[in-house]
């Protein structure tokens, strides 16, 4: 028979390209377990360290990370702040607008000689599926433990002793971004709800696309969660969102990845896994020590990638200096 090099191709591709996704192949506890202990960077940068996977970000990482401004293109990876309640908002961020002076302010000063000016006050209780934020190291523990093996024992209302995103506030996140468009690669509008990421996904998209996930770098997902919002609505996110199977932490360790962020929350849900909402959360926050970026906006990223025609750029991250705080809201930045 004649060889078709042309089927072969049109084959291959598809091979590459094809969407395979689908519900998460299932996990004992026992097989969480064991991956917990396997990919464990408990100690690796000493018993006191409260940095984890930021340690990655070496000197020389921010060095070649900020020789990939090109253009001077600046991309907000923030959602708007949302003052709005809805089925995925269901605490909405608290904005109130204040005038300096008055009586009650200024009382027994002469206020013909002050300037107008106002002011704000605002409240947000940030974690959840939809405000932009970085989850920090305390926000979960596993058996009474967190990262590093510091014991779980917030001091309610003050915050944690260890791990408090002061600790990464202090430099920042400055590093290599990398955008893992799967839409993009697929050739579709968004992944669906419950639809699995795995290891070999992401191994496939290297491939496809000639870049290798690199020791420091920040990856981000997009799964299209926003284009199906606006396409469908918002939908029950905790019942069904796309995102990355419990596996492919030992992926990010493999490589030694810094951060991860997604426009969800990373984790697919259900997570095929009994009993566990995030168990994606608990393998990179508690074994890894590594800070996760959630409801990210990476929709006008992705554009700016096509458009550049590269995904990877300076990242620029700077959570508030709150002590023994479980994360921050914050405005990332991707530059290009």
């Amino acid at each position: 028979m004649k060889f078709n090099s042309s089927l072969f191709l049109v084959l291959f591709f598809f091979s590459l390209n094809g969407n395979a996704l689908g519900a998460p192949e299932p996990m004992t506890q026992e097989e969480f377990d064991n991956l917990f202990e396997e990919i464990s960077n408990w100690g690796r940068w000493g018993v006191e360290d409260e940095l984890g996977t930021l340690n990655t970000i070496t000197a020389d990482k921010k060095i070649e990370a900020a020789k990939l401004v090109l253009k001077g293109i600046s991309v907000s990876l923030e959602l708007q702040l949302n003052k709005k309640a809805d089925l995925v908002n269901q605490k909405p961020f608290e904005h109130e607008v204040f005038e300096f002076g008055g009586e009650e302010a200024f009382e027994g000063m002469d206020m013909s000689g002050l300037p107008q000016a106002a002011g704000d006050v605002f409240k947000i209780d940030y974690h959840g599926f939809g405000h932009s934020h970085m989850d920090a190291l305390p926000h979960f523990a596993l058996g009474g433990k967190m990262y590093n093996g510091f014991a779980f024992e917030p001091n309610i209302p003050d915050g944690f002793e260890r791990l408090g995103i002061e600790n990464i506030g202090k430099e920042g996140v400055f590093t290599r971004g990398v955008l893992i468009d799967l839409p993009k690669y697929f050739g579709i509008d968004f992944l669906e709800p419950g639809e699995s990421i795995t290891i070999e996904d992401l191994d496939a998209w290297e491939q496809a696309t000639g870049t290798k996930i690199e020791s420091g770098d920040a990856v981000f997902i997009r799964t299209g969660r926003w284009v199906k919002v606006e396409k469908d609505g918002q939908w029950n996110f905790i019942e069904k969102a796309a995102g990355v199977h419990a596996t492919v932490s030992k992926w990010l360790k493999d490589r030694d990845v810094s951060v991860i962020g997604c426009d969800g929350v990373s984790d697919v849900m259900p997570s095929g896994i009994l009993n566990k909402l995030n168990p994606f959360h608990e393998l990179a926050i508690v074994s890894l020590g590594m800070p996760i970026f959630d409801n990210l906006d990476l929709d006008r990223l992705a554009e700016v990638s096509t458009q550049e025609g590269r995904n990877t750029f300076l990242f620029v991250a700077a959570p508030l200096r709150v002590e023994g705080a479980t994360g921050s809201p914050l405005n990332p930045l991707a530059i290009f």
